[in-house]
C-alpha cells in the first residue's frame, strides 16, 4: 500500500537527495587565492563580492536529478514488496556509489588544496542521510512482507 511509513522515508531520502540543488558540499576553499563553493551544479568564485560559476557539471546534475527520482520509483513499485525491498538493495548500491563519485569530483575540482572541517557544507551530510532513510525503509517493507506471511499462514 502505498500509505505506509516507508512511503514516508523514500520521500524523504528523494527530498534529501535534491538537497544537493540547494545545499553547497565544499565551501570557503581557497585555490588560486580566491574562495571557491562546490555544489553539484558547478564550482562558484567568488568575483567582485557576487558569485559566479566557473566550472559546470553536467554529468553530475543529470546523476544527481536520477538519484533524486530512483526512491519514487521505488515507493510506486508497492504492489509487489520483494521488488521494493530488492530495489532498495540497488538504490543503496547506487547511493553509494553516487557519493564516491561526488567526492571524486570535489577532490579534482580544489586540486591540491587543503579541506578542514569548517569547509565542508551540508551537502556532504545529505547523501549519507538519505541512505540511512533508504535503510530504514527497506526495514519497514521487510517488516510488511513478514506481517503478511503471518498473516497468510494463519489463512
Amino acid at each position: 500500500m502505498i500509505q505506509r511509513i516507508q512511503t514516508i522515508y523514500l520521500l524523504f531520502a528523494g527530498l534529501v537527495i535534491a538537497g544537493l540543488f540547494v545545499f553547497p558540499l565544499v565551501h570557503g576553499v581557497y585555490v588560486n587565492g580566491q574562495p571557491e563553493t562546490i555544489m553539484v551544479t558547478g564550482v562558484f568564485k567568488d568575483v567582485n563580492g557576487q558569485s559566479t560559476r566557473t566550472e559546470t557539471f553536467i554529468p553530475l546534475i543529470i546523476g544527481t536529478i536520477c538519484a533524486t527520482l530512483m526512491p519514487l520509483a521505488v515507493i510506486f513499485s508497492y504492489k509487489n514488496r520483494r521488488r521494493q525491498i530488492n530495489l532498495c538493495y540497488g538504490l543503496m548500491l547506487v547511493i553509494i556509489a553516487f557519493s564516491y563519485w561526488v567526492s571524486q569530483t570535489v577532490k579534482s575540482a580544489i586540486g591540491d588544496a587543503n579541506l578542514s572541517m569548517s569547509n565542508y557544507g551540508i551537502g556532504i551530510i545529505l547523501l549519507s542521510l538519505s541512505l540511512l532513510l533508504i535503510v530504514i525503509a527497506q526495514k519497514s517493507i521487510q517488516k510488511d512482507e513478514k506481517l503478511v506471511r503471518s498473516a497468510d499462514r494463519l489463512r
